[in-house]
């Protein structure tokens, strides 16, 4: 019931674009997935997880990884600016660790 809530305050606030698309972030217990989402068209444009990295290592350092993955895969595609959406997830440990990796790889909030 709290998280949904928490989920539908922060999808209100992050729309994303063509020119900026929505870093959503999901999490479930084992991996990490992150896409940027178009909402004008309705369409992911990158789409990255833990799973692609096969790399070993607390869940933290998994997470940065990723950050990092998804900004690489976006600066290719010529998108260097993101709105982050972390949903119902509160902005701590995985989820804030695949913001600090996105923004050390080059993309900004």
């Amino acid at each position: 019931m709290k998280n949904n809530a928490r989920a539908k305050r922060v999808r209100v606030k992050t729309k994303g674009s063509g020119i900026s698309p929505r870093l959503s972030v999901f999490r479930s217990n084992k991996f990490v997935y992150a896409q940027l989402i178009n909402d004008d068209k309705g369409e992911t444009i990158v789409s990255a997880s833990e799973k692609e990295l096969k790399a070993e290592g607390k869940k933290e350092e998994r997470a940065k990884a990723l950050g990092a993955l998804i900004a690489k895969k976006a600066l290719a595609k010529k998108i260097s600016s993101v709105v982050f959406d972390r949903g119902s997830y509160k902005y701590h440990g995985r989820v804030k660790q695949v913001a600090e990796g996105a923004r050390e790889g080059g993309l900004k909030f």
